[in-house]
């Protein structure tokens, strides 16, 4: 199996679909009862299990339905645990307002002088 950045964003949707299909086949559930207990259409659940598109409520609709809610906590970064300390600073006397702030850098455009 190909690395997932070298894939494209259809072979990506085809391969969550048979994972979808996978799990709800093991789960012993046709399409048509995956569609009435997660309240999405039939033609949905097909779609989604055919890689062609879906909506991201019908895909959180059928991965509740089916147990499998883990997914989405694996699409983002691993959750930060806090620690009490980090509000000291490097003296140890002082407490910090919080965290250093972080931006997204934007490309500036050149500034033109009149005249």
């Amino acid at each position: 199996m190909s690395d997932a950045r070298t894939r494209t964003v259809g072979q990506l949707e085809e391969q969550l679909g048979r994972n979808v299909r996978a799990v709800r086949i093991a789960q012993d559930m046709s399409q048509s009862e995956l569609a009435d207990h997660a309240n999405v259409s039939l033609g949905a659940v097909r779609s989604l299990e055919k890689g062609r598109g879906s909506t991201v409520t019908t895909l959180v609709k059928v991965l509740r339905t089916l147990g499998q809610e883990s997914w989405i906590d694996a699409l983002g970064p691993p959750a930060r645990t806090f620690n009490p300390l980090d509000l000291l600073d490097t003296q140890g006397s002082r407490p910090r307002r919080g965290r250093d702030r972080q931006r997204v850098s934007r490309a500036r455009r050149p500034t033109t002088r009149p005249g």
